[in-house]
């Protein structure tokens, strides 16, 4: 049913998929944390900027980051000087890409989650005596979990399903760039509709269990 370069293929997906959703956590949380808490006039800059990936196209993206991560770009010229090399057409360049393509669908659902804690739980915390890392590892974490989960699965999922920016950022190389979705186009583009149906179910299946879990393990998120 799935040959070795789809098996390889899938397996490239879901190991980009967990970094990028591992990423997005770390990097997502705290700002989150600060869209939900301030009241700075950068809010709505910042915000904008997290969002934009929603409603730019994939190709947009995919371009200015190639020319961001290019030999003559900011990023290009950081991991050259680092001696990381250069990230276009590379696993660690899909990761970035990633990351940032897939951002709003991590961060928006945690800051959703963080607002909806509202003021009480964190000046009960601070009467207490508690620190503000305590609390928030005490208080703001456990309250949030809902957030959390749906901005887990989100992330990954998304993840799972770009297309245009993965092949901007890395091309089509076999087991080493080429994801699911680019697999499937290629199977396309050579009239193997056979194997572009096997895989293009699995997606289908994929999706769907995605978002039953999103239904069924997080209802509170759910009805909001």
């Amino acid at each position: 049913m799935l040959s070795d370069s789809d098996l390889g293929a899938i397996w490239l997906t879901l190991r980009l998929a967990t970094v990028t959703t591992l990423l997005l956590l770390l990097i997502g949380t705290p700002i989150a944390w600060w869209l939900a808490r301030t009241r700075s006039w950068a809010k709505g800059p910042v915000g904008a900027l997290v969002a934009l990936p929603i409603v730019l196209p994939p190709s947009v993206i995919g371009f200015y980051l190639l020319l961001a991560m290019g030999p003559n770009g900011p990023i290009g010229h950081f991991t050259q000087a680092v001696g990381l090399g250069m990230l276009p057409f590379t696993f660690s360049g899909l990761v970035v890409a990633s990351t940032f393509y897939s951002m709003p669908f991590v961060v928006q659902p945690i800051q959703n989650a963080f607002e909806a804690i509202g003021e009480r739980p964190l000046e009960v915390a601070a009467t207490l005596r508690a620190s503000p890392f305590d609390t928030f590892l005490s208080v703001v974490l456990p309250l949030a979990k809902p957030g959390f989960l749906t901005a887990t699965i989100l992330g990954f999922a998304h993840t799972v399903g770009e297309f245009g920016v993965v092949l901007m950022i890395g091309g089509n190389i076999p087991d080493k760039t080429r994801v699911v979705s680019v697999q499937i186009y290629d199977h396309v583009e050579a009239l193997e509709y056979t194997d572009a149906h096997w895989l293009a179910a699995i997606m289908v299946v994929f999706s769907f269990a995605v978002l039953l879990m999103l239904y069924l393990f997080n209802p509170s998120g759910r009805r909001k």
